[in-house]
């Protein structure tokens, strides 16, 4: 292909065109990759920052996960009636606080007369002197306990390598990732699809900090700046290496 620009031939050839063509919908994808993961910032930081006022949803057994559980929903208030099941216990792992490595503490609440439960993360733990000194986890033994806090979701795409601790026999049970459906099949009971984050001036639990800790969105915008630029940069390489001046006839 030649294109003619007054006294200059745009001259391209075709494997190296081939090459910045993918390039650049290569940059151009993460610099709206980045974007898109900007507005999701802002949306879960404003998420955080008004949920609490709404009024508190009652979880019972027949919440279910249906349309209802979108992203509207995630730190909306939320109450429930049941009792801990102390002797069930997981520590999701490798959780820092102020810098230092610990736990967070997932407890399941038994609803009252049923066979379903949620898991109430109940705070921050800090880390024994080894990986085998695991800390006492306390938790208030009355049967009918009404527990406060904020609706959050777990990933629902996991990736695990090998069995891992969760699947080792007793209790607690250390765990990477949180997979509800594996947690339900270990307690023998059906667990409602969302993990109470425990509001920090309910009793029974431990540190509690449940602000997200994000990259903020300015940093993805920047991300994203970068990422076209980039792109800018080598279209206009690619221009200036293919533009050609053309010796016309009395010259």
């Amino acid at each position: 292909m030649v294109v003619r620009i007054g006294s200059y031939e745009f001259r391209p050839g075709l494997w190296s065109s081939l090459i910045v063509l993918a390039l650049l919908v290569l940059l151009l994808t993460l610099g709206f990759w980045q974007l898109d993961r900007a507005a999701q910032k802002r949306a879960l930081l404003t998420a955080y920052g008004d949920r609490p006022a709404d009024a508190p949803i009652q979880l019972t057994a027949d919440f279910k996960a249906d349309s209802r559980l979108g992203p509207e929903w995630r730190y909306r208030r939320a109450q429930v009636l049941g009792a801990y099941d102390a002797e069930h216990q997981f520590l999701l792992d490798n959780r820092v606080y102020q810098g230092r490595v610990g736990y967070q503490v997932l407890t399941p609440l038994r609803l009252a007369h049923t066979n379903v439960a949620v898991l109430v993360n109940r705070g921050w733990v800090p880390q024994g002197a080894t990986r085998a000194d695991l800390p006492p986890l306390p938790a208030p033994s009355d049967a009918a306990l009404t527990v406060a806090g904020l609706i959050d979701f777990p990933p629902q795409k996991v990736f695990v390598l090998g069995e891992g601790e969760d699947r080792d026999p007793g209790w607690p049970k250390v765990l990477q990732q949180v997979r509800l459906d594996l947690h339900a099949q270990q307690l023998g009971v059906r667990l409602l699809p969302l993990v109470l984050l425990l509001a920090p001036e309910q009793p029974g639990g431990f540190v509690r900090d449940w602000t997200p800790v994000v990259i903020g969105p300015e940093r993805h915008v920047g991300y994203a700046v970068q990422w076209f630029a980039l792109a800018a940069a080598l279209a206009i390489l690619y221009t200036l290496a293919n533009l050609k001046r053309v010796e016309t006839a009395g010259q």
